[in-house]
C-alpha cells in the first residue's frame, strides 16, 4: 500500500508574521516524520518553497505540480521526488487533489483561496470525501471561517458545509486530525 499523501495549498510569499514561515517548516517535517509524502504546488518560494524543503530535509517524498506560466515567477522546485509541469492552472489543481489523500490549507492568497473553495465545492457535492484542514496561524483563517458562517446563515449553503473543513490551530492539531483522518 503506497503512503498517505497530503495536499498543503499555502502562499508563494512569506507573509508578514514569521509563524506563518514556522508552521510551513513545521508542517512540512511533520509529513515526513509520519512517513507521508508531501503534494504541493512545486514552488520554491514563500511558505510553498519552506515546506518542501523541510519535507525534503526530514526524507520526506515529494509531488510538486507547477504549470509552465509560473516555472519562472514560483522558481519550479526541480529537485522534487516527483516534478510536473501542466499547461494551465485548472490542470494543476486538478492533478495535486487527484494525488492525495487529504488537504491541508496554511496561510496564502487568491491561489490558495481558489484551491481552498474548489475542494470544498467538490466535497460539498460529493466529489469526494477527503478531508479538508485549515491550518489558523494566528487566527489567520478566522475571517474565513465568519464567511462561511455568513454564507450559511444567510442560506446559501446548509450547515453541513461546516463538516466539510476543519480548523487546526497549530502543525501539531493536524497531525492528530490527519491520523485520525488517514487512519
Amino acid at each position: 500500500m503506497p503512503p498517505k499523501s497530503v495536499c498543503v495549498y499555502c502562499g508563494s510569499r512569506p507573509g508578514t508574521d514569521p509563524d506563518f514561515m514556522r508552521d510551513a517548516q513545521n508542517m512540512g517535517q511533520m509529513i515526513a516524520e509520519e512517513g507521508w509524502r508531501l503534494v504541493y504546488g512545486a514552488g520554491d518560494v514563500g511558505l510553498m518553497g519552506a515546506v518542501a524543503r523541510a519535507a525534503q530535509a526530514a526524507g520526506a517524498d515529494t509531488f510538486g505540480v507547477i504549470p509552465q506560466l509560473l516555472v519562472d515567477w514560483e522558481i519550479g522546485k526541480t529537485d522534487l521526488t516527483t516534478y510536473v509541469i501542466t499547461e494551465t492552472m485548472h490542470e494543476r489543481k486538478k492533478v495535486m487533489f487527484m494525488n492525495c489523500d487529504a488537504v491541508v490549507v496554511l496561510p496564502g492568497g487568491a491561489g490558495s483561496l481558489d484551491e481552498m473553495f474548489e475542494a470544498l465545492t467538490w466535497r460539498q457535492l460529493g466529489l469526494h470525501q477527503k478531508p479538508i484542514f485549515l491550518l489558523n496561524t494566528n487566527g489567520y483563517w478566522d475571517p474565513l471561517v465568519s464567511l462561511l458562517n455568513h454564507v450559511t446563515a444567510h442560506g446559501f449553503a446548509d450547515e453541513t458545509l461546516h463538516g466539510y473543513y476543519t480548523t487546526v490551530p497549530d502543525p501539531e492539531a493536524c497531525r492528530k486530525e490527519l491520523h485520525r483522518a488517514l487512519a
